[in-house]
């Protein structure tokens, strides 16, 4: 069984930067396409970034395009996602998630395994 422990939340002002970390208990990161989700209240989970088995492909939902980047560390089971220019709609719980496929989705059916979420605020 996979776990992912996600850190890296807390409340920011807007325009301000975090940086979220997802570590996996297993060595066989690397195998595996990561993904970043997010859930705000009463909202669905939507997908954030994505990045293949390699970190040689990624992908951004819309609203994220040109502020947040992802990235992995496979040596140390890692997977970053870097949020500059915050704004209060980035309000949210992250979630880290792994694929069984080298490919990445940009759906939530498409990862098997999920962390337990981190919280991310953003203040007007």
């Amino acid at each position: 069984q996979v776990q992912l422990v996600e850190s890296g939340g807390g409340l920011v002002q807007t325009g301000g930067s975090l940086r979220l970390s997802c570590v996996a208990s297993e060595r066989t990161l690397s195998t595996g396409a990561m993904g970043w989700f997010r859930q705000a209240p009463g909202k669905e989970r939507e997908f954030v970034a994505a990045i293949n088995w390699s970190g040689g492909s990624i992908g951004y939902g819309d609203s994220v395009k040109g502020r947040f980047t992802i990235s992995r560390d496979n040596t140390n089971n890692t997977v970053y996602l870097h949020m500059n220019s915050l704004k209060p709609d980035d309000t949210a719980v992250y979630y880290c998630a792994r694929s069984y496929y080298p490919g990445y989705s940009v759906r939530v059916s498409g990862y098997k395994f999920w962390g337990q979420g981190t919280q991310v605020t953003v203040s007007s």
